[in-house]
């Protein structure tokens, strides 16, 4: 086959993509097919090769820019509630922790006569704690 007519199929298969397609690579891909053309490789080959790219491209579907948008700003509120959510979630633990609650347990008192004698015995019954008038915590 002759060069030009090997450039005219291979022009022609390109013209198969969709615009958007072709502005953005249809340059590249007729020098593509040039310097192919040029080593041997037979131009029905290539035609073949972009004409299934062409069905390729117009067969899948690309999401609408304001569908992107929406998705885009639907994954940065789900990242920042993540992100507040761990912050809250990883500052409780610092706040239960706090020294305040071992100096204040000297209101609380057990039932059991074990643990009024300080003494604890596998064999006890559990202890129940009563509750000092209006401090609100647990002992």
């Amino acid at each position: 086959m002759d060069n030009a007519r090997a450039t005219r199929l291979v022009e022609t298969a390109l013209r198969c993509y969709p615009a958007r397609w072709r502005r953005r690579h249809g340059a590249e891909a007729a020098e593509l097919a040039a310097l192919l053309i040029e080593d041997g490789t037979p131009a029905s080959s290539i035609a073949c090769s972009y004409l299934a790219g062409a069905a390729r491209e117009w067969l899948t579907s690309r999401p609408a820019p304001r569908l992107a948008a929406a998705a885009c700003a639907l994954l940065v509120a789900a990242c920042s509630l993540g992100l507040s959510a761990g912050l809250l979630a990883s500052a409780a633990p610092a706040r239960a922790a706090s020294t305040s609650q071992a100096r204040d347990r000297t209101h609380c008192r057990t039932d059991t006569p074990a643990a009024v004698a300080g003494v604890t015995p596998a064999t006890s019954r559990p202890q129940a704690i009563i509750w000092g008038a209006g401090h609100g915590r647990s002992c």
